[in-house]
């Protein structure tokens, strides 16, 4: 039998991927969403979560951006 996933290649740093990972272990999306892990850069996930997984890692980048002050 075969099973057939539409998916998108993610590429993307390794602390990135370990984000990633971490969220689909604990099914923070709702469901688990890599297809296949690939390397140390590269997964296959699900398409229908690309939209929703962007706005996780925006808020994220949200999360660990400080704004620059001048004196």
């Amino acid at each position: 039998m075969v099973n057939v996933h539409k998916g998108v290649l993610v590429e993307c740093d390794p602390a990135m991927k370990q984000f990633l990972l971490y969220l689909d272990e604990t099914m923070a999306l709702g469901k688990k969403f890599i297809i296949k892990d690939l390397d140390d850069t590269h997964v296959f996930i699900l398409a229908e979560v690309v939209q929703t997984l962007q706005e996780r890692v925006g808020e994220l980048m949200d999360q660990n951006s400080f704004p620059i002050t001048q004196k």
